[in-house]
């Protein structure tokens, strides 16, 4: 199965509001998330505009989810990376 984090939007017209999801990239905007991580409100003020759970972001990314081009740009942003455990050195 091919995963990816995505947006989904919701709102109206003219007044944007994002959830940011992880789903199966195979199904529509529309389709259910197997979970929502966050979200994205660009009209808000700046410091109101971008929550992630960045603990659940980091265990996406480290279990091969792909983030769409936004995401990724959100998540440099808030300083979200792939949290890979590093193997033992002897």
């Amino acid at each position: 199965m091919s995963i990816s984090i995505r947006l989904k939007r919701f709102g109206t017209k003219k007044r944007p509001y994002y959830r940011i999801v992880v789903i199966d990239s195979r199904l529509s905007n529309s389709g259910r998330p197997l979970e929502e991580i966050g979200f994205y409100h660009p009209i808000e003020a700046e410091e109101k505009q971008v929550k992630v759970d960045a603990e659940r972001a980091g265990y996406w990314l480290s279990n091969g989810a792909q983030p769409s081009d936004t995401v990724k740009a959100i998540f440099a942003k808030q300083g979200i990376q792939k949290t890979t455990k590093a193997p033992a050195k002897d």
